[in-house]
């Protein structure tokens, strides 16, 4: 992973420099094709001596979607011409970090055991905001083992208000 990380960083450095008036945008287009890209059968694809650039390209941009602005698509060309579209995930994350601290907020990731509408998300989003003392960029995902409540992530600091975490932590009170 810190092979990766290395590998990454001058990439998503570059890539923030170049894109500094639209970072928004650029995160998220770099998102999605990160999640192409952690693909086993597109890497090994990829890596095949057989298939040229233009293929993996084409299939890329085809699986991303909707048609690729020209960063994209020349920022795509350069990370598949140079070997590295196994760091492209990670890529992403370094240029989301970057993104973060220019814009003041740190990602938070919150585990639901239920699907939570835009409301109930910014009201989680203000008071995790208050617990935290940042301004967080919340994503949240479905976690059913949770029972109820959330847990939430963000950065290496958890807070973990689940039914699961409370039944778990009755468990080990009456085991000891």
């Amino acid at each position: 992973m810190d092979e990766l990380a290395t590998i990454a960083r001058p990439y998503a450095d570059a890539l923030f420099k170049a894109q500094g008036s639209d970072l928004a945008a650029t995160a998220v287009w770099l998102d999605k094709l990160a999640a192409v890209a952690q693909n086993a059968q597109l890497l090994q694809f990829a890596d095949s001596p057989k298939v040229q650039v233009d293929q993996v390209f084409d299939v890329i941009a085809g699986v991303a979607g909707d048609p690729l602005p020209a960063a994209a698509r020349n920022f795509l060309r350069l990370v598949i011409e140079n070997g590295r579209l196994s760091a492209l995930p990670e890529i992403a994350s370094q240029f989301r970090s970057l993104k973060n601290v220019a814009g003041g907020t740190t990602d938070a990731i919150v585990f639901s055991a239920f699907a939570m509408d835009e409301q109930a998300i910014g009201e989680v989003s203000a008071v995790l905001e208050k617990r935290f003392g940042r301004k967080l960029a919340v994503k949240v995902e479905l976690d059913p083992s949770l029972i109820g409540g959330i847990r939430a992530v963000v950065g290496d600091e958890v807070l973990d208000t689940s039914v699961k975490a409370r039944l778990e932590q009755m468990k080990m009170a009456l085991i000891s």
